[in-house]
């Protein structure tokens, strides 16, 4: 098992990592909104599917992917179709032009990752590639994370609530476009 030190370390990395996550939201066009890119992801990646399925993939509540998936519709992203198995569902699924803007942005990360990882060898890339995916894992199974314990001692005063102003989040950071994949897996959350 490896020492605390060095899983101080990999948090620290972690935390720095959103920068890198930021870089590559920053070569998405300014107009794009980074739900969109969760979404057309998600479809490419998966395929054809009903919203329900799609808020599971991404980890956000139902209504978030509703508004993220409205936004494509009116694009012409993404069509939704009635649901053979059951007509009061529909089903979501890339248009052409959505596979367009999904290429698109998948070419623009990766055009980014090849830039800056210009001095890496394949090999380098590949174990990165492999541990990151080995990381992406170990969250899948969505297993619930122990709340911290206070420390024992007498309880802080409870400041007062903060007025109820500004929106929930969308979505906390989507994740970077992927190459659409041929083989369908499972996929859990933490790692569609």
């Amino acid at each position: 098992m490896a020492e605390q030190a060095q899983y101080e370390e990999l948090v620290r990395q972690l935390s720095a990592f959103s920068a890198v996550k930021r870089e590559l939201r920053r070569s998405m066009p300014a107009d794009f909104h980074s739900g969109s890119a969760a979404v057309l992801t998600a479809l490419g990646r998966h395929g054809a599917m009903r919203m329900s399925r799609l808020a599971e993939l991404l980890a956000v509540d139902l209504s978030v992917t509703s508004r993220q998936v409205a936004q494509a519709v009116e694009l012409g992203w993404i069509e939704r179709s009635p649901d053979p198995a059951d007509k009061r569902s529909r089903i979501l699924r890339l248009t052409p032009a959505g596979r367009v803007q999904l290429d698109g942005l998948f070419r623009r990360a990766t055009r980014l990752l090849t830039e800056r990882l210009d001095d890496w060898s394949d090999d380098e890339i590949a174990l990165l590639a492999q541990l990151m995916s080995r990381l992406r894992d170990s969250f899948s199974d969505c297993r619930p994370t122990p709340r911290a314990t206070p420390p024992p001692g007498p309880a802080p005063a409870a400041a007062p609530a903060p007025p109820e102003t500004a929106a929930p989040s969308e979505a906390s950071e989507p994740p970077a476009p992927r190459a659409p994949q041929d083989t369908e897996t499972t996929r859990t959350p933490a790692n569609a």
